[in-house]
């Protein structure tokens, strides 16, 4: 734990310190940890000795996950979703389940895994997290409707796709264990306390029996999550759901609580999330990659190039975005930290497949962060030389958009309703 500990206070150092480079260059911190940690593990120079069952790996994921699905329910409140609901509802509503059904074929016929075991793999892996391409979703100059489109996708899915992570495991567990009762329990029972735990903490911030001081405003939303987390685990409701139906509901129903919290609440779950990134390439030893075959690689390579890329052109077809805008779409669905978490409740729950399971899942991630992480720069640079445009060709632009769908596009600032929220500056 120490030793641990000082690694992590280290690389934390490290990437403050070249935290600017990152956002003008190919170098991420999420890639750094995630090299940091391999380096530092049993499999190279032995410092940071972890194993996938020990309790501070599951520990800190969960913690971590459940502060991610927390922020990211906070990007997807009621009027983020109705200012600009079309785009992000064909990733959503085609392009998850047909990456899904892609992955799952994949996963049958080059790795041979059954059928339920398959459909399980490819429910982990499809999340997708915004932060390896942090220069897209933080570039003003890419168009705001792409930066959205990714912002409320990777922000919905990781909830989106929990209840088939778990269904699929129960199942895979066998006839014996699949209790669909309790199973649907806990996950409304989770969903039940996200909502009503701050439904009820909004209400009563605005009686006149409560005032909150401005110093202690991104509190407010902090002190939500953790009593949402606190009766979730006394009541065992599913967390994962808990923290994301109570990030959405504070979105909609407190928006101060919300802006407040935006900073403070990006920073603490990117801490986190860095952990255990660091704590996850420690498990990624020699051994562990060698463990994988030629199939196994095979496998995470087609889940990355072929599997969301074709899913996007499907669902994408005829819906204005421009072929770069399309294009930087089916690429930048980055494996990200929700497919973390949900391949080590995978290894836990000691389904016979579970440890090929998460060697798949564990190479498939590493591939991924090293690939979208480093490529998001060049892409972003590409719409930085599409926007430098004539100064009247704004004004062309501006008067064809009205004669498109609205909803294909964010609002323009000044228009009657507010434009969404930007997506944050995150953390590279």
């Amino acid at each position: 734990m120490t030793n641990l500990l000082l690694a992590f206070s280290v690389m934390l150092l490290l990437a403050v310190l070249v935290s600017n480079l990152a956002h003008r260059t190919v170098l991420s911190t999420a890639a750094l940890f995630l090299v940091g940690g391999f380096l530092l593990g049993d499999g190279v120079t032995g410092l940071v000795s972890l194993q996938p069952g020990e309790p501070i790996v599951s520990e800190l994921s969960e913690l971590a996950l459940f502060a991610v699905l927390f922020t990211d329910g906070m990007h997807a409140g009621w009027q983020d979703l109705r200012s600009a609901w079309r785009l992000p509802g064909r990733a959503l509503g085609w392009g998850l389940p047909l990456t899904l059904l892609l992955t799952a074929v994949f996963a049958r016929y080059v790795v041979g895994l059954d059928w339920v075991e398959s459909l399980l793999i490819a429910a982990v892996l499809t999340p997708t997290d915004p932060v390896f391409a942090a220069a897209l979703v933080g570039n003003d100059k890419v168009p705001p409707r792409l930066r959205h489109l990714l912002n409320v996708e990777s922000g919905v899915n990781d909830g989106l796709v929990l209840p088939f992570v778990v269904l699929f495991l129960a199942l895979a567990k066998g006839s014996g264990d699949l209790h669909l009762g309790e199973l649907g329990g806990e996950l409304a029972a989770g969903v039940a306390i996200g909502v009503a735990i701050p439904w009820a903490a909004i209400a009563l911030e605005r009686t006149r029996l409560f005032a909150i001081s401005p110093k202690y405003e991104p509190l407010n939303a902090t002190a939500i999550g953790l009593l949402v987390l606190a009766v979730a685990q006394a009541t065992h409701g599913n967390l994962f759901l808990a923290a994301f139906a109570a990030g959405v509901t504070v979105a909609s129903l407190g928006e101060r609580s919300r802006e407040s919290f935006a900073e403070f609440g990006e920073l603490v779950a990117e801490l986190l999330k860095l952990a255990a990134l660091l704590v996850f390439g420690a498990l990624l030893s020699p051994a562990f990659l060698g463990d994988v075959g030629w199939t196994g690689w095979a496998f995470a390579v087609l889940a990355l190039v072929v599997a969301r890329p074709a899913a996007i052109w499907v669902s994408f077809l005829r819906s204005r975005l421009t072929a770069r805008e399309q294009g930087a779409m089916m690429w930048f669905g980055p494996k990200g930290f929700a497919s973390v978490v949900y391949g080590l409740l995978v290894l836990e729950s000691g389904i016979t497949e579970g440890d090929h399971i998460f060697h798949l899942v564990g190479v498939t991630i590493a591939l991924s962060i090293l690939a979208h992480s480093s490529t998001d720069i060049v892409v972003a640079r590409g719409f930085d030389e599409e926007r430098e445009v004539p100064a009247w060709f704004g004004t062309v632009r501006t008067l064809g958009r009205r004669h498109q769908d609205e909803d294909d596009d964010p609002p323009e600032p000044g228009g009657d309703d507010p434009p969404p929220d930007p997506a944050p500056d995150r953390p590279r």
